[in-house]
Parts: C-alpha cells; sequence; structure tokens
C-alpha cells in the first residue's frame, strides 16, 4: 500500500500550525498580568530638602546645584516622587554620597529607566576677559585681579570688554557695555550662592620688552597652537604684548625698550620649503624691513617650528631648514612614550636647564608624555651625505653662520646666531618636539612643561 507522504506533511503541518497558535493564545493571556505600558520617570527630587534636580527627560539626567563649598559626601534624598506605580532603587530619606554620579533606577512592572543622579557647585569666574576685540586681559584667579595694557593714545575711557564666564554665571557690568577704565572697575560674577568680584586695571604700555608677533590681526585670531604659545607669555612674562606683522609695517609698536620678538608659526599639514614660507607668511615679509630694522639695531628674536624660515629673510645666510612636515591639529598623533630630543655636548647651554629629565638620559630633553597628541611640525635641518647639502655639521655651520644646540636623528633641531656688533641674537627651535596645543586629552603632563621652561630660558637668554 502506497503513503501519501505530501498528504501527510500537510495534516503534521497543520496540527503544529493549530499547537502554536494556542500556545500563542496562552501566551498571551499569562502576558495580561505583564506591564509593558507603565512609566518609570523622576517627576520630582530634593536633596536635604533645599536643592532640587533638575530633570532632563529626554537625556535622564538629574542634576542639583548646591553651593560653592557645600559637602555633599551625605546628602539626604528628602523628596523623589516617580511616575504612579513606579518603585527606584532609592527611597526617600536615603543618605547619599555624591561626589560621583550615582544610578537611579526606576522600575514599573517589568520596564525600567535609568537616571544619572549628580551635583554641581555654584561656580562664579570670569574665563576671559577682551577689550576691544584685541587687547586681552591676564587674569590672576587666586588674587581676582585681571591687568590689561593697550597702546599708547588708546582712549581708556571708552573702552568695551567681552566676557566669557563659568556656565550659569552672570557678571556686572555686563559683556559688550562700553565701560570707563580710566581708574580701575569692579566686575561682580554670581551664579546662585557664589560670587566674585574681579578688579580690573587697564594701563599704556608704551613699549614691551618682549613681543609675540603673529599673522592674526588679534591676538584671539591666532590658530590654537600659536595662541597657546602666545598666552603663556602674556601671563607669565612681565611687559609682554601681542602684535600683528601688519602693526609693525604701519609702524604702530614701540620697539625702543623691546629686548627679544617671538614668532611661534603653525600651519596644518607643514610648510616646506622657501616658496610655501612665503605663501604662507605674506604678512610677515610685507614687515621684514620693520624686522631686519629692530635686528641690525640689536634685537633680539626667538623663532620656533615655522618660523625658523625668517632669518634667511632678515640679514643671515640665505638657508632655510630643509627637512619639513606637519600634521593636523585634527588628526594629530598619538605617542605611546615620551618624546625627546638630543642635546648631547650641549648640556650647559641656558636653553637646557632647570628641566625635567630622566635620570639615566641626562642628554634627552623630553617634552611630552605618553598619549599625548602632536602634530609632530618639524622645520629642521637633516645633515649628511645623502642628500640636504650638508656632508656634516661642520659644513653646515660653514654655510649658514648658525652654531648647532640641539639634535634629532641625522637632524640639527635647534640652533642659534650670536649676537655681533652689527646685529643681535636669534635662537630658532624646529623640533616636532617643541609642542604648545594639544586637542583634550586625559594626560597629566609631566614632560611637557618642559616646553614651557624652555621658552622661559630662551627669552631669559636673549634678554640678558
Amino acid at each position: 500500500m502506497k503513503t501519501n507522504n505530501n498528504s501527510r506533511s500537510i495534516v503534521l503541518g497543520s496540527v503544529l500550525l493549530a499547537l502554536c497558535s494556542l500556545l500563542f493564545m496562552g501566551c498571551n493571556k499569562q502576558n495580561s498580568q505583564f506591564n509593558l505600558d507603565g512609566e518609570c520617570k523622576v517627576l520630582t527630587l530634593t536633596l536635604d530638602d533645599t536643592y532640587q534636580g533638575v530633570i532632563d527627560q529626554t537625556r535622564r539626567t538629574i542634576i542639583a546645584a548646591i553651593p560653592e563649598t557645600y559637602n555633599e559626601q551625605d546628602m539626604t534624598l528628602s523628596q523623589l516622587s516617580l511616575s504612579e506605580g513606579a518603585v527606584a532603587n532609592i527611597k526617600q530619606g536615603e543618605h547619599l554620597n555624591l561626589t560621583a554620579p550615582r544610578l537611579i533606577r526606576v522600575t514599573n512592572g517589568s520596564v525600567f529607566e535609568e537616571y544619572t543622579l549628580s551635583v554641581k557647585h555654584d561656580e562664579a569666574r570670569i574665563l576671559t576677559f577682551i577689550l576691544n576685540g584685541q587687547f586681552t586681559g591676564v587674569i590672576n584667579e587666586s588674587a581676582h585681579t585681571i591687568s590689561v595694557q593697550v597702546p599708547v593714545g588708546t582712549n581708556i575711557a571708552s573702552l568695551t570688554p567681552t566676557i566669557t564666564t563659568s556656565e550659569g554665571a552672570i557678571v556686572t557690568p555686563a559683556s559688550g557695555v562700553p565701560c570707563d577704565f580710566t581708574n580701575p572697575v569692579d566686575f561682580t560674577v554670581t551664579c546662585n550662592t557664589a560670587s566674585y568680584v574681579y578688579k580690573v586695571t587697564v594701563s599704556e604700555m608704551a613699549s614691551p620688552h618682549a613681543l609675540y608677533v603673529g599673522i592674526a590681526a588679534t591676538q584671539q585670531q591666532l590658530n590654537p597652537e600659536e595662541a597657546a604659545a602666545c598666552s603663556w607669555l602674556l601671563s607669565t612674562v612681565e611687559k609682554a604684548a601681542y602684535a600683528s606683522f601688519t602693526d609693525l609695517a604701519q609702524g604702530n609698536v614701540d620697539l625702543s625698550e623691546c629686548k627679544v620678538i617671538w614668532w611661534h608659526l603653525h600651519k596644518d599639514g607643514g610648510i616646506d620649503g622657501k616658496g610655501q614660507f612665503e605663501a604662507n607668511a605674506a604678512e610677515a615679509l610685507a614687515a621684514v624691513d620693520q624686522l631686519k630694522a629692530y635686528y641690525e639695531a640689536g634685537g633680539n628674536f626667538l623663532l620656533t617650528r615655522y618660523a625658523t624660515y625668517l632669518p634667511a629673510y632678515i640679514g643671515e645666510a640665505d638657508c632655510v631648514p630643509n627637512n619639513c612636515w606637519g600634521q593636523n591639529e585634527a588628526d594629530a598623533e598619538t605617542v605611546g612614550s615620551p618624546w625627546s630630543f638630543n642635546i648631547a655636548g650641549k648640556t650647559d647651554h641656558a636653553l637646557w636647564q632647570n628641566l625635567v629629565m630622566k635620570s639615566d638620559e641626562l642628554e634627552s630633553v623630553f617634552t611630552c608624555d605618553a598619549g599625548y597628541r602632536i602634530t609632530n611640525s618639524t622645520a629642521q635641518y637633516h645633515i649628511g651625505t645623502d642628500w640636504g647639502g650638508y656632508a656634516d655639521n661642520e659644513d653646515w655651520r660653514q654655510k649658514t653662520g648658525a652654531i648647532d644646540i640641539a639634535y634629532g636623528d641625522k637632524a640639527i633641531v635647534a640652533w642659534e646666531y650670536r649676537p655681533t656688533t652689527e646685529h643681535g641674537a636669534i635662537v630658532c627651535i624646529g623640533s616636532g618636539c617643541y609642542d604648545w596645543y594639544t586637542v583634550a586629552t586625559d594626560v597629566t603632563s609631566y614632560y611637557h612643561d618642559n616646553v614651557a621652561k624652555i621658552t622661559e630660558n630662551a627669552i631669559n637668554y636673549l634678554m640678558q
């Protein structure tokens, strides 16, 4: 007798389908007790009977503002209301340590949501203070003072401040409102319970003793690498100022007391060769007559990164760094270990004193730490018979007239032109390790502090 396999398959399939339907109906009946519709929201939250949390239902965050010096280690959850039927993993009356954010899980039936509870101390600080869009104030946070230097002839009776503050703070007089700075002006910053008064003093500066120059019209328009260097100078060196090359070319800067001009030139992707330098530094070359006159009168220069091209234009040998490159800040390289350059035979030079050194590598200067992001922007001289035009260091000295003071792999990365009766001195640092700015990282600065110390040494060396 033959068996119809197809018929048997159809019948079996029908039976299985029926069983699945019954099971599904059974599950639906069982899940009628499974609550998937209950809300899981924190509606209100108060700490220590006073500090109400601001709830962001989209981000599921709760932030409570507390006084500036308030102890957040033992706070009472004095009030907590939730969606109807919901419960949380913390209860009203519970004591919380909120030195770190606390996760709150709100459950309703079989669904839940999680909120992050944190506290934010009231903060009232002036972060930046700029007059007329170009004169940057130097802020002393501990003394709550701000000093601003402006050129002689500036109308200090009517200057407009642009002020940034810590989040949520209000400043009076307000940002954007002209003020009379003939006498010091008090600016009051408040944020809830926090309040401070900053005393702002504006003074005319007849002639800076140290000048940071740049292509940008104002300090605020410098790129991040240059701005970091400039800010350090203005906040560290007495009677320091910023000026653009256009200011110099137009005779707007009195250089009669200026002992050193510092130019730190950065460009994403690097500047390789005189042609690229001239294309990217036209403003500097427009002021070359003034720069040359300053140099010939005994003025000194600190030239770093791609600014090391400048000596060829103000009277030194027609030689420029022959080994140049650089990355972009946005794509900066993360170093796996500290970077350094070599100072063999030059350890007694003024630039390399009082640095943080490795005890077993005293001929190496380290300038960044593991995890630091760096563009490796380099403007150095390659030395060797393979290419570049300089057979050895002595050949390089003869052709450039310079003195080598630091080294890389087959390269001179820092050099100087000593002063003579006909001109001042120049210090050049073209090592890719000399880097002021890095995009945000969590790296604790250790060796990177050497960059500022080297610069301070160089300025003192040139100003003596």
